[in-house]
């Protein structure tokens, strides 16, 4: 037993010391009087969202980067969505800068953010867009948020600026579950390569994402992800095949409003893509489980039953797990000691992942905002934004 504990301590020493994904980088930079030139227009999907809109919209209409339209597609609500929209631009004085539509029924073959999404973004290229600012309906932005994107585009070239969204951390769910989630996204598509040109990993964050139009022009637009029940990253991931330049990062200035009250919302919003990254595969669920359990189960394992040196690598191996996952903690509001209980945030989020397959094998496929979609025959990719 002891060899596959030093094993493990050696793997997490090293990521410890060598490894990127777990750093909280990079940064969006500041804004500047460079900035990519022409006409943005926001497009924001919107669902039963007359909750959120008060606490989120006023942040897209207060942007201090001035030549800015923002559309909010009323995806069929039932909770007066639109009106809450136009009430609020009318507060604001700005009702000529807020476009609201309503998309045609969902069609079959369609996820129904994307649909939403297409018909803003089809209106916005009939407006003259030169860039477009994909966001949602629970994300608060900064003033200056706009034009930091704008900046970095104009600085490093970049033709798809995308930012993780800080995530709600207030109640006790929230703090156990959400940092992780940022966490292991972070593993999964690692920011540095997404923005090396020379890599083919790419990533994106639903909540935030400036794009050219020409590049969404260039795969055909959001058609290209039409049955992506989860969308972020297979938008990235259809930019970069385009040859798009992305950049994908962090800002403080760009946090979610969403919140997850129960274990059972967080459960529920895990669940109902997790299995989509396994490409619905048996055996990777089977090689998943098995490596979340010796990953971040076999430290604590060996320090509760193990004895002498097995005791001591498995304590090497969980301080170096803590110190990887403590900068996501803190980011996000927490105290450092949520770090401590990664292995069991880690637990649960393999139940999620073993619950998605379950729904799934059972013929339910996802199910969202009152919403259910069959699985595509092809794999969809994988999402960041719990929305």
């Amino acid at each position: 037993m002891i060899w596959f504990v030093v094993v493990l301590a050696l793997l997490w020493g090293g990521y410890a010391t060598f490894g990127k994904r777990w750093r909280i980088a990079p940064l969006l930079g500041p804004t500047s009087t460079s900035l990519a030139e022409g006409r943005v227009i926001a497009v924001v999907p919107a669902r039963n969202e007359a909750g959120e809109l008060p606490h989120t919209l006023p942040s897209l209409l207060r942007q201090s980067y001035r030549e800015l339209t923002v559309i909010v597609v009323d995806d069929h609500s039932s909770d007066g969505t639109g009106e809450v929209a136009r009430r609020i631009a009318a507060e604001l004085g700005a009702s000529e800068s807020l476009i609201v539509m309503t998309p045609p029924a969902l069609p079959p073959g369609w996820a129904g953010k994307v649909w939403a999404q297409h018909h803003g973004v089809e209106q916005a290229r009939s407006l003259g867009a030169d860039w477009l600012w994909l966001t949602d309906a629970d994300i608060r932005h900064d003033p200056d948020v706009l034009e930091r994107l704008l900046a970095t585009a104009e600085r490093l070239r970049r033709d798809f600026v995308s930012i993780m969204a800080r995530l709600r951390c207030q109640n006790m769910f929230e703090k156990l579950l959400i940092p992780a989630f940022t966490y292991f996204f972070a593993g999964l598509y690692p920011f540095p390569q997404t923005g090396d040109d020379r890599s083919s990993e790419a990533g994106a964050a639903g909540g935030c994402v400036l794009v050219r139009t020409e590049v969404l022009e260039r795969i055909g637009g959001l058609v290209a992800i039409r049955d992506a029940v989860i969308d972020d990253v297979s938008l990235g991931r259809a930019c970069k095949r385009a040859g798009a330049r992305l950049w994908l990062g962090y800002h403080d200035g760009v946090n979610s409003t969403r919140g997850y009250d129960t274990l059972a919302d967080i459960w529920n919003m895990v669940a109902r893509s997790a299995y989509t990254q396994l490409r619905y595969s048996p055996l990777a669920l089977a090689a998943c489980v098995v490596g979340l359990a010796y990953v971040f189960f076999g430290p604590v394992a060996a320090i509760i039953w193990g004895a002498g040196a097995t005791r001591l690598w498995g304590l090497l191996a969980y301080a170096a797990m803590v110190w990887t996952y403590s900068p996501m903690v803190t980011y996000l509001g927490c105290a450092p000691g949520w770090a401590l209980l990664l292995p069991l945030s880690a637990a649960l989020y393999t139940g999620m992942t073993v619950s998605s397959a379950w729904r799934h094998h059972l013929g339910a496929g996802a199910a969202w905002k009152g919403r259910s979609y069959t699985p595509a025959s092809k794999a969809p990719q994988a999402n960041t934004n719990p929305d």
